[in-house]
């Protein structure tokens, strides 16, 4: 084999390794969606005790983890009034589940329901919720709202996660002559989460500070210009341009 020849088959290599990786890291990152029924999504996992029974004190089967996808089967009044779903988790998992455990779209009032949930003095409880609302009601007209409390909790987070981060460094000095210092940052595991929930944070490398890189607050302005909280989001993105 000729040089060329090599240096074309070792870049076509490459090429397919990538490909590969991403369909595999695209293919991993699918919510599971169990088949059959009504699809639903859990938001409040304080309720989301999976059970073998429709009543709260029947045997527990699992717990079923916020933002996870159920499908209804059928429903169930306990005897103390509560309303309860038969839900299958998974092709093998299945049980009943309070059913404000849970919201939909195409159950009327979820979206307002799930938007007082957002109400939290927790960042990432606020940011985690609220891409459940967009996810999961992407024509409600409190979108621009939840858009909103999503940007606002990310830039929150973005403040405490600079913090924690800028005290671990400091206990823990970092090797001369390695990395450069700005990627001991933006590698800070304290950003994970954040992540995986679609949050980008951009590090200021002079003020050793995070941000919310802002997708939310251009949303706002691209698709609801003249809602309330367009003229928020405006200010904030100016904010961000000029840091």
């Amino acid at each position: 084999m000729s040089p060329s020849q090599f240096s074309r088959h070792l870049l076509a290599t490459l090429i397919f390794v990538v490909l590969c990786s991403i369909a595999f890291n695209s293919y991993a990152q699918k919510p599971r969606v169990p088949p059959g029924g009504r699809l639903a999504i859990v938001a409040d996992e304080r309720l989301a005790a999976l059970r073998s029974s429709p009543d709260s004190s029947a045997r527990l089967i699992r717990r079923i983890s916020r933002g996870r996808f159920v499908s209804i089967r059928g429903s169930s009044r306990s005897r103390d009034g509560l309303l309860f779903y038969r839900v299958a988790v998974t092709r093998r998992t299945s049980g009943w589940l309070q059913s404000e455990a849970v919201v939909a779209s195409w159950r009327e009032g979820d979206d307002d329901r799930l938007m007082r949930l957002l109400d939290s003095p927790d960042e990432f409880e606020r940011v985690a919720r609220a891409k459940i609302f967009l996810d999961a009601f992407p024509r409600s007209p409190l979108r621009a709202k939840a858009l909103m409390i999503y940007a606002n909790a990310a830039e929150e987070a973005a403040a405490k996660l600079s913090r924690e981060a800028e005290r671990r460094f400091e206990r823990r000095e970092l090797p001369t002559g390695g990395a450069p210092e700005f990627s001991y940052y933006l590698n800070y595991n304290g950003l994970d989460r954040y992540n995986r929930q679609s949050v980008t944070f951009t590090f200021d490398r002079t003020t050793k500070q995070f941000h919310y890189e802002g997708w939310a607050w251009r949303e706002i302005v691209r698709r609801y210009p003249q809602s309330e909280e367009a003229a928020e989001a405006r200010a904030r993105l100016e904010k961000l341009t000029n840091k």
